[in-house]
């Protein structure tokens, strides 16, 4: 949210494309386009589990046993601030903030 309590649109989507076998594209509402190729986005799922395990210096992904490729199963919106994404290999407890989606996307130079 912006100081005045209004969205801030560098933060929102105005459109985002689920592609399944390849990644998710987000336009944001300014006009910034970010595309996550599947394996950035699963290598990067910020939620407790995975982190944990990159702070050990493991791997999210691939684990024992996982399938491959790599797939989504489903997306759908958590909010209006985030994305949750269930991967083909069970996986589905990462929320995906928008404001840090951008952010990610920024500081790599996207």
């Amino acid at each position: 949210m912006g100081d005045d309590g209004n969205v801030d649109e560098r933060y929102q989507p105005e459109k985002i494309d689920v592609a399944k076998d390849a990644g998710v594209t987000f336009t944001f509402l300014d006009g910034h386009v970010a595309h996550f190729d599947l394996m950035r986005m699963r290598l990067g799922c910020p939620c407790a589990t995975c982190r944990n395990l990159r702070e050990r210096g493991e791997d999210s992904w691939p684990r024992p046993g996982s399938p491959t490729p790599l797939r989504i199963e489903s997306a759908a919106l958590h909010g209006a601030w985030g994305l949750t994404i269930t991967w083909n290999d069970g996986h589905d407890t990462g929320i995906f903030p928008f404001e840090s989606l951008r952010r990610w996307d920024e500081d790599r130079g996207g």
